[in-house]
């Protein structure tokens, strides 16, 4: 399989154009304070969609408990078991990135941004209110939708708004920051589940405290400008100046004289429809990433979506198994900010292999022991493995394809571990039950194995390139 650069899809041998010097001009960009402002207040919007992602593990305890759902169920594809909540959560998120990734590409990165946001935090305060597991699978599943479109959405806004050179590090600090929501969940999943505050169940308080705390982003949203590459591209060349020469300004370099009198003419983008997306120059990437995201959601959320009930099946209690889970969820946020000292050092391939490597290590060592200090050890090294595998290919499966069809490809590949993760939450209850703890990491090293052979063979090289330049 030949791989296409990460210059693909550009009409080599064209003159300048105002996507391309605005490229240009964004490459040259210093990482100033003001920047990382931008990714900050963006990772402040993704925390909210990671908190709603990331309570699926954690409030299962809860919903086993109150009899809405069991552990396990007696067939495969028992729609009463937690499994089918796991389903339901990826089934939405498949959605959302496959059929639904178009439309920050469409209508902008900053609207879809917001109404994403708004859209699940919705749907999770209805689905907090069911009281069958029909209602709650159901609005699980349309809060899915909005979870996928949004995480595209924020990958694409970041990549566009910082210089390759420190794309690596944005992308690791967005993750830490999205991920500080992880021990918050966790925390309030160990305090709220066990009880019934008020007479309403403790995983309904979980869910409800994330959807009211979301609203800020009406706040954020006041200070985040359009993507000026999206602008670019959609013919808005003027109004993609203004907003680049504002970033300038305010990062401390003003564009040159002849870039300041520069207005190069507007140009429409070229339609660019599903189907060209499996044909040259992009098919190769898209079939390198499906391939990858296919096996990855194995790896990340067999272990991160179960957690708390992987310890239970170790002969820990509930309680005890959500204060674990709570003390391993605080490697989430740290493990991204420790990787972002190497984050543009390698290239991502590279960094995607060792974190599944490692992931293979931690994982089979966490099946084995019994012991809880080093379950929790374990279970540290584990969700640092994966954190940086996670923002890793964040950023790789973003910068490889051209603005124009930025969030519809990565919707498109990212879509694959939305439907891997789908049928995961089905496939690791039936290893569960089959082979226990054991045979749950067993399928975990597989997948993992597959990641690291076609990275390992066939990932393209990224670091320091700029995006759309010709």
């Amino acid at each position: 399989m030949s791989v296409v650069g990460i210059d693909t899809g550009f009409e080599l041998g064209a003159a300048p154009s105002g996507p391309d010097e605005i490229s240009r001009r964004l490459e040259a960009m210093p990482a100033t304070g003001h920047v990382w402002k931008l990714v900050i207040l963006l990772s402040l919007g993704g925390c909210f969609e990671i908190y709603d992602l990331f309570l699926t593990g954690y409030i299962a305890p809860g919903l086993s408990r109150s009899g809405l759902l069991s552990t396990t169920t007696q067939a495969f594809f028992g729609f009463s078991g937690i499994g089918a909540f796991v389903a339901a959560t990826f089934a939405g998120l498949f959605v959302g990135t496959f059929f639904l990734g178009f439309l920050a590409d469409r209508f902008g990165r900053r609207a879809i941004f917001t109404w994403a946001l708004l859209f699940y935090s919705a749907a999770s305060v209805i689905m907090a209110c069911q009281t069958s597991s029909g209602g709650l699978l159901l609005w699980r599943f349309l809060a899915g939708i909005g979870i996928g479109v949004e995480v595209i959405t924020i990958d694409a806004y970041i990549t566009e708004l910082v210089p390759s050179r420190m794309r690596g590090r944005a992308f690791a600090v967005n993750q830490a920051i999205m991920f500080v929501a992880v021990p918050v969940v966790a925390f309030l999943a160990w305090w709220l589940v066990p009880l019934a505050p008020y007479g309403v169940e403790g995983w309904r308080w979980v869910v409800l405290i994330g959807a009211a705390a979301s609203m800020i982003i009406w706040v954020l949203r006041l200070f985040l400008p359009e993507s000026p590459l999206w602008l670019a591209r959609h013919g808005r060349t003027e109004e993609a100046l203004r907003i680049l020469a504002t970033l300038e300004a305010r990062g401390g370099t003003a564009p040159s004289p002849a870039a300041s009198l520069a207005r190069p003419a507007a140009q429409a983008v070229a339609p660019v429809n599903f189907a060209d997306l499996f044909r040259a120059p992009y098919l190769s990437l898209v079939v390198l990433f499906m391939v990858f995201n296919l096996c990855q959601a194995f790896g990340f959320y067999g272990f991160a979506n179960w957690v708390p009930t992987l310890l239970v099946e170790k002969g820990i209690t509930v309680t005890k198994s959500l204060q674990y889970s709570f003390i391993v969820a605080f490697a989430y946020p740290i493990a991204p900010l420790l990787a972002a000292s190497f984050a543009d050092t390698f290239e991502r391939r590279w960094i995607i292999s060792g974190a599944c490597i490692a992931i293979i290590v931690f994982g089979m060592a966490f099946a084995q022991l019994t012991a809880p200090v080093l379950l929790i050890v374990c279970g540290v090294l584990l969700t640092a493995s994966n954190t940086t595998m996670s923002y890793a290919y964040h950023a790789y499966q973003s910068e490889v394809f051209p603005t124009r069809i930025r969030a519809r490809a990565s919707g498109l590949v990212y879509s694959m571990s939305r439907l891997s993760a789908t049928f995961s939450g089905f496939i690791v209850a039936y290893m569960l039950k089959e082979g226990g703890v054991i045979g749950v990491f067993g399928l975990i090293t597989v997948a993992m194995l597959i990641v690291v052979i076609t990275m390992a063979l066939f990932g393209p090289n990224v670091r320091g390139k700029a995006l759309d330049t010709v």
